[in-house]
């Protein structure tokens, strides 16, 4: 590989959604200059930082209809039973949620955790808690999707944070959706909960570091026991 291939490698591009802030907190760090050498070099870390938050870089993910893609990047905070948000009409039966935590240096492009026919998107107001705690699921903002697919019906849901207070969603109702593709993102840390129907198999534990589009979190069709984990 040549020098200039790894330099371009490492160089993640930004996701157009982020222009415009990374514009702005350039444009601070201009103005800041003007009257203090040291507050123009914080807007400059600043505008790096904004340039970091929003990047999005290519994602290998595994196609394989039984598998689950994590469909953000950050810790995984929750497994386990829990009720799906009201809004999606999927009764009262508890699903397997799994919840992946962003915090403000994770990459916070979403993406969708399996292929399939995205049937309802519905949008919820909220308080904007601590996107660790449980209750966020039920009480902060949040953007619910329902994707049909092979394996039964997964809701993936946008859930705003103490800090974010802008929920994006770039795809419509009644659209296929691949798994891995890229449906929106959150503005500044937040969370994202899968909920999975019966026969899914959580494939992660509580404070593993995910990432969207690769990491496998659940699988359909496997042994129901869930792998042996340990932090080294």
């Amino acid at each position: 590989m040549s020098l200039q291939q790894s330099i371009r490698n490492a160089l993640v591009p930004v996701h157009r959604e982020g222009w415009p802030f990374v514009g702005a907190f350039a444009g601070a760090a201009i103005i800041l200059g003007v009257f203090s050498t040291s507050l123009f070099w914080i807007g400059v870390a600043l505008t790096a930082w904004c340039a970091y938050f929003f990047r999005d870089p290519e994602r290998v993910t595994p196609v394989d209809d039984r598998l689950v893609v994590s469909p953000a990047d950050g810790i995984v905070s929750n497994v386990g039973p829990a009720m799906p948000p009201r809004e999606l009409g999927l009764g009262d039966v508890e699903m397997l949620r799994i919840s992946v935590f962003m915090n403000v240096f994770s990459c916070h492009i979403n993406r969708a955790p399996v292929r399939g026919r995205l049937s309802r998107i519905e949008h919820r107001a909220g308080k904007f808690l601590n996107a660790e705690l449980d209750k966020a699921s039920r009480e902060n903002e949040r953007n619910s999707l329902l994707i049909e697919s092979p394996n039964g019906p997964v809701a993936t849901v946008q859930i705003a944070g103490l800090v974010a207070r802008r929920i994006v969603c770039w795809v419509e109702e009644e659209t296929d959706i691949a798994v891995g593709e890229r449906i929106g993102l959150i503005r500044f840390g937040s969370r994202v909960d899968v909920f999975l129907p019966a026969g899914a198999v959580a494939r992660v534990a509580v404070g593993q570091t995910s990432i969207a589009g690769e990491t496998v979190i659940a699988e359909f069709g496997a042994p129901a026991s869930a792998p042996l984990m340990r932090v080294s």
